[in-house]
């Protein structure tokens, strides 16, 4: 058994039950936990399920220690309802796992066709879509070249759109006639074996002279070969290569097609922010791959303990759904408009998990941040998906350029961690940068709903930023006299330290962690809850 070689300040802590829920936390600093051992063997099921609420210490998988939050320091208490907005893709809001948590306007009559509450949005019962009827979308770049060469960013933007076409249409070339030779070998081993999920040990016993069932066989073998740890069946298989192929053709049709416009349907003008009469009250998904929104929401708020699925990290939310994010890029309109509208009808954290890397409208996005800032809203961001510093090359939406001055006290941005301490922790897809990530977080092969009673795993950063907007409302549900500038320096300041290096960027060597993010931590909810503590109570000043 390998032993944690890095020193890190972790704070232990005593709850006084017997004071009531006034009691103060009692907090005592460990230091040098040097002899810590790491999970050596594979994550169970239950564990890869569950491996971004664990401990680091308790059960050696370096999770933001939310199980033990809440059996040593929440303990049943509920605490005060805090709504978070997901600006994401649409919800699945009648989830088996989420159908308790969303949030209800309840000043608005449902279905009559009325602004009720005169916030400027009829039956807005559930939240907004911003997208109307509209689905898929160009990205900015091919938005940006369908402007022509007189924009500043034109050369830019047409150099990537041919690139990333180019490099999209070999994909699909490549993996379609894979697809179909994988699909011909399903159909063949399943009329041969009678049943769809045969085995290796099946495949190696059967004996046969058969040329094309022998070619069949070899090339299921090397499918399971391929996917050791990501399928269960050649099913599996088939339906990832499916997904791959029609996300590579979506690209090529709508991302990077310049005769292509989504946004017709919507019947606004895009580059007009002041055109607001547009959208509707319909927040759900509005086909089964729309996935994104349902997937955050369950990080931040799935029902706990009711036998379902997955728990959220936050016992006492409310989820307001914002459409926001389109099979492409989001409009800067959209995005600046959803987060004043999530401001104005309650909502103390926001979730933004989504981004680009060209951005017309940018000013409208800060000026909305500067204004949830102003009304005490704290905004979760994911840092993307690019494994790129994002001190050299920014992306959207942001609270600083580059290395400038931040905007807002209360912008948090998230990169992305994998289920094993050490070295590769940081996961290798996730972006970093010393000045504009702010913490790293649980963000790989992470379990939480999909539409229709479904669950998934799935990885990114924005799986990141939803687990700690949710670390976020259990701070605020627990401790509401809190500013959102608090809580934010609150996650960022009670995390653990790792002071080791790791493998950051793909194409460069092993870097300290501290240099990967502004605090050099990855979140942790036993301990920032004990550091809310002792802010309330006036014992820390921040």
């Amino acid at each position: 058994m390998k032993l944690l070689k890095s020193s890190f300040f972790i704070v232990s802590a005593l709850v006084i039950a017997s004071c009531g829920s006034t009691a103060p936390i009692l907090s005592t600093p460990i230091d040098n936990i040097d002899t810590t051992p790491l999970k050596e063997t594979p994550l169970s099921e239950v564990e890869l399920q569950t491996w971004g609420h664990k401990d680091l210490i308790t059960d050696t998988i370096p999770g933001m220690s939310v199980d033990k939050a809440y059996a040593e320091i929440i303990k049943g208490k509920k605490g005060k309802k805090v709504i978070v907005a997901v600006l994401d893709s649409g919800i699945d809001i009648d989830h088996e796992d989420l159908d308790g948590v969303i949030w209800t306007n309840k000043k608005e009559i449902p279905n009559n066709g009325k602004d009720d509450d005169k916030n400027g949005y009829v039956d807005d019962i559930h939240g907004w879509n911003f997208l109307g009827d509209s689905y898929n979308e160009n990205l900015e770049s091919t938005r940006i070249v369908k402007k022509g060469p007189n924009h500043p960013k034109y050369a830019e933007a047409k150099a990537e759109v041919d690139a990333d076409y180019k490099k999209y249409l070999n994909l699909k070339n490549r993996f379609e006639p894979i697809y179909q030779r994988v699909k011909a070998t399903n159909a063949a081993l399943t009329k041969y074996f009678k049943k769809s999920n045969y085995t290796i040990p099946e495949l190696n016993a059967v004996q046969t002279n058969d040329e094309e069932l022998q070619n069949h066989i070899a090339l299921a073998k090397q499918a399971f070969v391929i996917f050791p740890k990501k399928v269960k069946s050649i099913d599996e298989v088939e339906e990832i290569l499916k997904d791959g192929i029609e996300g590579f053709t979506d690209r090529l049709n709508y991302n990077l097609n310049t005769s292509f416009d989504g946004r017709t349907v919507v019947g606004d003008n895009p580059n007009d922010i002041t055109d607001t009469n547009y959208g509707n009250g319909n927040v759900k998904h509005v086909k089964k791959s729309e996935s994104h929104g349902t997937h955050v929401a369950g990080i931040i708020a799935a029902e706990r303990n009711n036998g379902k699925g997955v728990n959220g990290v936050a016992n006492n939310v409310a989820i307001m759904s914002v459409r926001t994010v389109p099979n492409g890029d989001e409009y800067d309109k959209d995005v600046a408009l959803a987060i004043r509208y999530a401001v104005d009808n309650g909502a103390k954290v926001i979730n933004t998990s989504f981004g680009k890397y060209f951005s017309q409208n940018s000013q409208w996005v800060r000026d909305a941040i500067i204004y949830a800032g102003k009304n005490n809203v704290l905004i979760v961001n994911a840092a993307g998906n690019e494994n790129i510093d994002l001190d050299k090359k920014p992306v959207f939406p942001n609270d600083q350029t580059t290395t400038g001055a931040e905007i807002s006290d209360t912008f948090l941005t998230v990169g992305a961690l994998q289920n094993k301490y050490g070295s590769q922790i940081v996961a290798d897809y996730s972006n970093y940068g010393k000045t504009n990530v702010d913490v790293f977080a649980p963000g790989s092969d992470i379990y939480s709903t999909f539409p229709e009673n479904e669950y998934e795993s799935i990885g990114g950063t924005s799986m990141a930023a939803p687990g700690v907007a949710g670390i976020a409302a259990l701070i605020l549900s627990q401790y509401p006299n809190l500013t959102a500038s608090q809580v934010k320096k609150i996650i960022i300041q009670s995390g653990l330290t790792i002071n080791r290096n790791v493998v950051v960027n793909q194409k460069e060597s092993a870097m300290p962690f501290s240099n990967a993010s502004r605090s050099g931590k990855i979140v942790n909810a036993y301990n920032a809850l004990i550091l809310a503590d002792k802010v309330q109570r006036g014992q820390v000043k921040l």
